[in-house]
């Protein structure tokens, strides 16, 4: 079983909320991200998305898009550096670890070459945000053979198409919080309320959301309406401001953000 489910299984079991964080490799340098993600790890994160950085993150907010031009910049971070992090990481941890990426990374790769090195580096799933729906066999058959699950999206904006993504979903469905851009936020103007109620009808997986939460209290909160959530921007805040001291700082905020869901 991929290492998302049986967590996420595990999870449900014990009636925890999942906590997912994000981090971009290569900000401030890989040695960093690795010692970042065994933190989080350690601290209560149950996955994390490790970001590919991208020259046009169009998905992203501003906080994210200057991770990965910093990451950039160094010029040492590609996808065959980051499989060798994800490599040194599973010697040290069995959870589960996803890439969140742009799919011309993919294609300019070679879609086979990337999902068999997903495998054989230890990588679990893969999020493609700029890959429209209709479009996800261009990815779908390559991951399926190599047992990495695609992570399907559904936004306020998805409406009558929510169905058809979520009842497809596997691993976890991505609920988008809010239209637009990832980045922290104070508020948020959608009707959770109904955008869950369209979910649960059709989706038989865990529902996790993200985009925009930014604090222990935010995360208790949206954790109300499904099985976890997802924090990634305020985590990269925290890299910006300290680099390459920033490990424990992360490792504070992602405790607090756990023991506020559970």
């Amino acid at each position: 079983m991929n290492r998302i489910n049986s967590t996420l299984d595990a999870l449900k079991a014990g009636g925890k909320k999942a906590l997912i964080t994000f981090v971009t490799a290569g900000d401030p340098n890989l040695e960093t991200t690795e010692k970042l993600v065994l933190k989080m790890f350690e601290s209560g994160a149950d996955i994390i998305e490790i970001g590919v950085p991208f020259s046009d993150p169009i998905a992203e907010g501003k906080t994210i898009q200057a991770a990965s031009l910093r990451s950039l910049s160094t010029g040492k971070t590609n996808l065959i550096s980051i499989f060798e992090m994800v490599r040194k990481l599973r010697a040290a941890t069995d959870k589960p670890m996803l890439l969140m990426m742009y799919i011309n990374t993919i294609f300019r790769f070679g879609t086979e070459k990337f999902f068999t090195l997903c495998k054989e580096s230890g990588i679990d799933g893969v999020i493609v945000p700029d890959l429209p729906y209709e479009e996800r066999n261009e990815i779908l058959p390559h991951a399926k053979a190599n047992d990495i699950i695609a992570i399907s999206m559904v936004t306020p904006a998805s409406d009558e198409r929510i169905s058809a993504i979520a009842s497809r979903a596997e691993g976890f469905l991505y609920c988008v919080s809010s239209n637009g851009v990832t980045g922290t936020r104070t508020s948020f103007s959608t009707d959770f309320d109904s955008f869950f109620a369209k979910i649960k009808k059709s989706c038989k997986i865990p529902a996790m959301v993200g985009f925009g939460i930014s604090s222990p209290e935010q995360a208790r909160k949206m954790s109300g309406y499904c099985d976890g959530v997802i924090v990634g921007s305020a985590i990269v805040k925290i890299i910006e401001k300290y680099g390459a001291d920033s490990v424990e700082k992360v490792g504070e905020f992602t405790s607090s953000l756990k023991k506020a869901m559970n």
